[in-house]
């Protein structure tokens, strides 16, 4: 298969409306052709592309800032003469400066299919930017590693934040080259927009179910997305950013297992087992035990659950990774009702929400865990018709059938 900046790069057809253009790129380190050439030297060596400005996203163009919430600044980048701006620096939204270096942006960005990763707001903020500065946009679309699948609650009106880019569920199921022709019509951008697409996509096809397993390598498009396999549990164990409970950062998979000191995985397991057995399906969880070097818990011994969704451990269609970490935070709040769950520090710099309301995009899950009448049932239900509610509003965004 084909992603958008292969078809660019092999196709002076598709490039000939960029002649005489003014041309910058956004992009990260997974921002690579099927030869693994980053992005913007792979541009740089056509002679009709003219670059003149790239943007880097959250942990920087090169990929450099490990944790949330480090800046990465501004630079120059010498082997191609030009500016590199930071969107994840002393601004978010691109300044009417860095706007006017180029005429068309190239967006390659690898996304993993959850509403919480920055990329995506970073897309709508440049679009808006675009739209208002009269700028043309061009998303070279690559693979939504998680494929179709949808799930959890949408975001609600009024909380909208860096890690809440618009009315999403925490799966959206869609391509970022999808998501920016959601965002258009949503948002009504009056915006020269384009879609590079992809040729050959399959996301029902195993054994990747989205990712191209067979013919791509995976590049970490951030430094705590090592794999396709923390790709699949992301959009639930990111809700661990909002809890006192390691995500593993600081050990070696990062986002596919979390545990703390003080956890009994054993009984956790156990409890989750007995309130919504169904939600465990699709993948085997294990008992394990880790030590972060780092973030929290750094340098002690935490006993917890790792998620294992490699080849003979995952069903594509019956993962359900939102519903299997609330179930986690559901289950250790009924065996250890005063257990310390819910983080209070700034995140995403917002001081006045908690962690954990700010990536659900609501109260409602928090307030599910915290209320002890409160059953899978009715978290299912709720998530069932916001779920079935999204599956038809981005039908009409869909590139891919």
């Amino acid at each position: 298969m084909k992603f958008g900046i292969d078809r660019l790069f092999e196709n002076p057809k598709l490039r000939k409306p960029l002649a005489g253009k003014r041309v910058a790129l956004l992009a990260h380190p997974a921002s690579v052709t099927r030869d693994l050439t980053h992005a913007l030297d792979a541009l740089a060596t056509l002679k009709d592309i003219k670059l003149t400005a790239a943007f880097g996203p959250q942990h920087g163009l090169r990929g450099d800032k490990q944790d949330n919430m480090m800046e990465s600044p501004d630079f120059h980048d010498s082997p191609h003469g030009i500016p590199v701006f930071s969107l994840y620096g002393e601004v978010r939204r691109p300044t009417p400066q860095m706007m006017d270096t180029f005429d068309v942006l190239l967006v390659d960005l690898q996304d993993l299919g959850c509403r919480i990763y920055t990329f995506i707001t970073t897309l709508r903020y440049m679009l808006e930017a675009a739209a208002q500065h009269c700028k043309a946009v061009w998303v070279l679309d690559r693979p939504n590693p998680v494929g179709r699948p949808v799930e959890g609650l949408r975001l609600r009106p009024g909380w909208e934040s860096f890690v809440g880019a618009g009315p999403l569920p925490m799966r959206h199921g869609l391509t970022l080259g999808e998501l920016a022709n959601w965002f258009v019509k949503t948002l009504h951008l009056d915006v020269e927009f384009n879609v590079v697409t992809m040729e050959g996509w399959e996301p029902a096809r195993a054994p990747g179910y989205g990712w191209p397993l067979d013919e791509r390598t995976w590049v970490n498009p951030s430094p705590n997305a090592p794999n396709l396999w923390m790709a699949r549990c992301y959009a639930g164990t990111v809700m661990l950013e909002g809890t006192t409970l390691s995500e593993g950062r600081g050990t070696t998979r990062p986002l596919e297992l979390f545990g703390a000191p003080d956890l009994e995985p054993r009984a956790l397991l156990a409890k989750m087992a007995s309130l919504a057995p169904e939600w465990l399906r699709g993948c085997r969880l294990r008992e394990c035990w880790f030590e972060p070097t780092f973030q929290k818990h750094a340098g002690k011994l935490c006993a917890g659950v790792q998620m294992h969704v490699d080849a003979a451990n995952y069903n594509h269609e019956s993962f359900k990774p939102w519903r299997l970490m609330a179930l986690a935070f559901k289950s250790l709040r009924a065996l250890r009702p005063d257990y310390d769950l819910w983080r209070a520090l700034p995140y995403e710099y917002e001081n006045d929400r908690l962690t954990i309301d700010l990536i659900n995009g609501s109260e409602l899950l928090r307030q599910w865990v915290d209320d002890s009448e409160a059953a899978p049932a009715d978290l299912d239900a709720m998530a069932m018709t916001e779920e079935a509610a999204w599956l038809d509003e981005r039908n009409s965004c869909l590139l891919y059938r």
